[in-house]
């Protein structure tokens, strides 16, 4: 796990006691799952950056089985959100931070408040998270992206209504099959 200022853990009795200060129970994170044991618990991996406590941003559950395999589930969206695709059907949505954890280092929250535009594509992506999975449409930042620039001419609001949800989930099939052929 990586510390503020982008330190390493080390493992003691007195770091089991600090790791409070960073992480409690009912803290979303973003972890690898490194190995699950016969008595179920479970082996986390946060070695990375990328990996951490998650901030500001909206959690969206799906079925696993709509969400794509891919070499990496993080992703940037161009509408200035950012995506995490977790296998296990958890989607956190998320605004694009101005600068990488990577350049920081590590476990910093942020607590400034997000702005009301960012929000707005938040929410924007939520409900088209929602659409597809409605529709049965595998989840992967394509799929969403499409998605999104569908509910464009869409208010927020609208787009779970059934007959829109169907339109914006009909025209990203179209234009994944134009970009396959």
């Amino acid at each position: 796990m990586n510390l503020p200022g982008g330190e390493l853990r080390r493992r003691s009795a007195e770091d089991e006691l600090a790791m409070r200060g960073f992480l409690q129970e009912g803290d979303l994170i973003s972890a690898e799952v490194q190995a699950v044991f016969s008595d179920g618990a479970v082996s986390l991996h946060t070695r990375s950056l990328k990996y951490g406590k998650l901030g500001q941003g909206v959690l969206v559950q799906v079925s696993p089985s709509l969400v794509k395999r891919q070499k990496t589930h993080f992703h940037d969206l161009p509408c200035g959100a950012s995506v995490i695709l977790g296998n296990n059907g958890f989607v956190w949505i998320y605004p694009t931070p101005e600068h990488r954890e990577e350049d920081v280092g590590g476990f910093v929250t942020n607590l400034e408040p997000v702005s009301l535009a960012d929000r707005e594509v938040i929410s924007r992506l939520r409900n088209c998270v929602v659409s597809l999975v409605t529709q049965r449409m595998m989840l992967y930042d394509t799929s969403i992206l499409y998605c999104y620039e569908a509910s464009l001419p869409h208010q927020i609001k609208d787009i779970l209504k059934p007959e829109i949800m169907e339109e914006i989930v009909m025209e990203t099939r179209q234009r994944l099959l134009e970009q396959e052929g």
